[in-house]
């Protein structure tokens, strides 16, 4: 289902190791709902400034997938309130995170990951934080 000019709803949560591992990676109706409004707050807002596409590495991820990947217990991929991206590589990837903490973008997270191996932007149910971080 197309949520925005340049996203589709399912694209955010098609994952290779859920597909590998059989694990089923469908989202809630509730997470879905929290996918559709990352796409609409943050993923085209963002897609719009840089104006390439955005490779969607994770999205949503259910309990299962999350173990998979060792992600946070307490991660926001896991609410489908997340989405981690890459345009390439870290050239192009540190350019655009520089961009959109410019652009005075509302969001509860935006990380740089791992010298800027994808960037995580996250939204939130609760008021945000609009933290920026950079993980080593």
């Amino acid at each position: 289902m197309k949520i925005s000019k340049n996203f589709e709803l399912e694209e955010f949560w098609k994952s290779p190791t859920a597909s590998k591992y059989g694990i089923d990676n469908t989202p809630s109706e509730v997470a879905q709902v929290h996918i559709t409004k990352v796409i609409t707050e943050v993923m085209q807002p963002i897609r719009d400034l840089l104006g390439v596409p955005l490779i969607i590495n994770s999205g949503y991820r259910c309990p299962s997938l999350n173990v998979k990947v060792k992600g946070a217990a307490t991660s926001k991929h896991l609410q489908g309130l997340a989405c981690d991206f890459t345009l390439g590589d870290r050239v192009r990837n540190e350019a655009a995170f520089k961009k959109i903490e410019a652009m005075g973008l509302k969001f509860d997270q935006l990380i740089d990951e791992y010298d800027y191996t994808w960037i995580h932007v996250g939204i939130s149910t609760t008021p945000y934080r609009q933290q920026i971080l950079h993980l080593k």
